[in-house]
């Protein structure tokens, strides 16, 4: 068994029934396990994550709103030997940082990037994200989310599968404990996929935000479910086996 170094032994300050929490230790455990941690540069988020460089002792970038892609590719291309880990939530990854996170998939980069999709900003007040679902309540769509009027949610993955870059893409649900062994499992792949020099691997995984839909963790996790019907787990890309 591998022993632990990169999980920090600090209480973290996530709310009750978070999936950032379990996350942030799958990450760590994984990164310990294949001996990547002396040559990891990962980025901080904008949103609850954001002081993941508290509980994870590894060299951490800030970067501003939604540029987390462009200045992982910079430092990849600048430094190929380090490992490089983007972690980004709905808002960062698919509403302001949309056209970063296109443009690096679609080079091809070799960096790889977890998308923490929780469909609402949980760190502002519960407002209506790019990947909120249709009918969903938020304080900003207190009747729902409508089609004709707010549009409906983006679909990151299958909207990054139809580009030739990618190399790997999968969306996991994190809604029980059978569910963290898979989410393990495709971190593996991912970063395995980036050790081989083998491009762009990009993780979503739907996770529970209990505060933001206001509502307790058994519900949530019940909500993880419904956000299946619409945004399906699965691998939608993987051409690691030809590149």
């Amino acid at each position: 068994m591998t022993s632990q170094k990169t999980l920090k032994d600090v209480k973290m300050h996530y709310c009750p029934g978070c999936g950032h929490r379990m996350i942030n230790k799958l990450i760590a455990h994984v990164i310990d396990e294949m001996g990547l941690r002396e040559k990891t540069i990962m980025s901080s988020p904008v949103g609850c994550s954001v002081l993941v460089y508290d509980y994870l002792d590894l060299d951490v970038i800030e970067c501003a709103h939604g540029r987390v892609p462009s200045v992982l590719s910079a430092i990849k291309r600048c430094l190929p030997d380090r490992f490089v880990l983007g972690y980004q939530g709905d808002g960062d990854l698919a509403a302001i940082g949309t056209n970063e996170t296109i443009h690096t998939a679609n080079r091809g980069e070799n960096i790889t990037i977890i998308f923490i999709n929780n469909a609402v900003y949980g760190m502002t007040g519960g407002q209506m994200a790019p990947t909120s679902l249709p009918g969903q309540v938020s304080t900003t769509t207190p009747k729902g989310r409508g089609a004709n009027f707010e549009g409906n949610p983006i679909k990151m993955c299958e909207l990054l599968a139809t580009l030739d870059g990618p190399t790997y893409i999968e969306r996991l649900a994190m809604n029980s404990a059978g569910s963290l062994k898979n989410i393990k499992e495709a971190l593996k792949k991912a970063f395995q996929c980036q050790q081989d020099g083998k491009g762009y691997s990009f993780i979503e995984i739907l996770s529970p935000c209990p505060t933001g839909w206001k509502n307790d963790i058994k519900e949530s996790l019940n909500f993880v479910d419904k956000m299946q019907e619409f945004l399906p787990v699965g691998v939608f890309k993987d051409e690691r086996k030809n590149r």
